[in-house]
């Protein structure tokens, strides 16, 4: 295992954003290679798109379950499959896949459906598959040195969580426009249940999970669509209360102007508070009680290792988004070496977000849905698997 990795891919192809993010990623750190792809569902479509890739003719295949037909035979076979499908495909591709012994990287959220991805997790779980879930800003460095540091009781107890991930792109009915993601990301019957906070909330509620460790107890949600017509909700407020008494506000918004990829966390403790900007993403910003405000920098002595193993540049080099993706990407990459090595994973491998991490996503927005719709709270119990 160590040569680079094969990776096939399903979805992500002309005029797919995410699928070139994967790519762009998947290459930054040398240990992924594309060799195989059913790109689009227009096969033809998706054959030629695979052939301008530099792909082999032979590995573009026109359909998910000819990827899957077409790898199975090989020799050299794809080690692992990225879907960058709609919602509602990726119940039963990542079954499909890891029915015939393949890895998975799955877009989040993880299904459509808590009952599928309560299925779907089962079933990794039980053939022993690798499912990896690509929530982005798990990926950043100074997202790590905020885990660690909350981890390590530098905040002291934890009392208030603030996520917020507010967007502009869908202020107007875009979807009737010919806008091909924000169509299906408004369709109830493609998307799920939820709209704001099941596409870019799922995000927020995990970033504020993965730093702080906490577990959500019970919720209180406020859904609003205020783009007349539209299905599904383009804005979300909610009310979080987490196990050991600390409260949360977390808020998503695919219509709030002014905002590109407003990404931001506040974690506020006994003992001091961490502030976190994706449009900042190479400063932390930590207050401790009593002392002065501190900005530590990626890349710099003072960082964990956690944060240094996901470093490329120096301070004053900006890394970003796409260097973010790309951790995931290497983390993948270790963990699956890992556990075909039979070790545990290197630093890289450590925390990156797993199938049960996009179960969880999923009945965090069925939660949500189900608050706004009753118009009351709703306690959380843990998943069961």
């Amino acid at each position: 295992m160590d040569r680079r990795l094969r990776l096939g891919m399903i979805g992500g192809g002309q005029g797919a954003y995410i699928g070139n993010i994967h790519r762009i990623a998947a290459r930054l750190d040398g240990q992924w290679d594309l060799v195989a792809g059913a790109f689009d569902v227009d096969p033809q479509r998706g054959r030629d798109f695979a052939i301008g890739e530099g792909l082999d003719p032979a590995r573009a295949y026109g359909s998910y379950q000819d990827l899957i037909a077409g790898e199975a035979g090989r020799d050299d076979k794809v080690d692992a499959v990225a879907i960058c499908t709609p919602n509602f495909t990726h119940y039963p591709i990542a079954k499909a896949l890891i029915d015939a012994g393949f890895d998975v990287i799955c877009e989040k959220p993880l299904t459509a459906t808590l009952e599928d991805a309560i299925a779907l997790e089962k079933l990794a779980r039980e053939r022993g598959s690798f499912v990896g879930v690509t929530y982005t800003y798990s990926g950043y460095p100074m997202v790590h040195e905020a885990r660690v540091r909350v981890a390590n009781g530098e905040l002291g107890k934890i009392r208030t969580i603030q996520v917020e991930y507010p967007l502009e792109w869908m202020a107007t009915a875009i979807e009737s426009e010919g806008n091909a993601q924000a169509a299906w990301r408004t369709d109830p019957t493609k998307n799920g249940r939820g709209g704001s906070i099941g596409d870019i909330g799922t995000h927020a509620y995990h970033l504020a999970g993965f730093v702080t460790g906490l577990t959500v107890e019970a919720l209180t949600a406020d859904l609003a669509t205020f783009v007349p017509g539209r299905a599904l909700d383009d804005n979300a407020h909610v009310m979080i209360r987490y196990e050991g008494g600390a409260r949360g506000l977390l808020w998503s918004s695919q219509v709030a102007l002014g905002n590109s990829n407003g990404v931001r966390l506040r974690v506020f403790g006994s003992e001091g508070s961490l502030q976190w900007f994706q449009e900042q993403p190479n400063e932390l910003i930590f207050q401790p009680l009593g002392g002065r405000v501190q900005t530590i920098k990626r890349g710099t002595d003072e960082v964990s290792e956690d944060a240094k193993v996901r470093s490329r540049t120096p301070p004053g080099h900006p890394e970003g988004y796409l260097e973010a993706f790309a951790n995931l990407y290497a983390g993948f990459a270790e963990v699956i070496r890992a556990r075909r090595a039979g070790r545990d994973p290197g630093s890289i491998g450590q925390n990156v977000p797993l199938a049960y991490d996009g179960l969880k996503g999923v009945a965090f927005v069925e939660a949500v849905v189900d608050s706004a719709e009753s118009d009351l709270p709703v306690w959380l119990t843990p998943v069961a698997t």
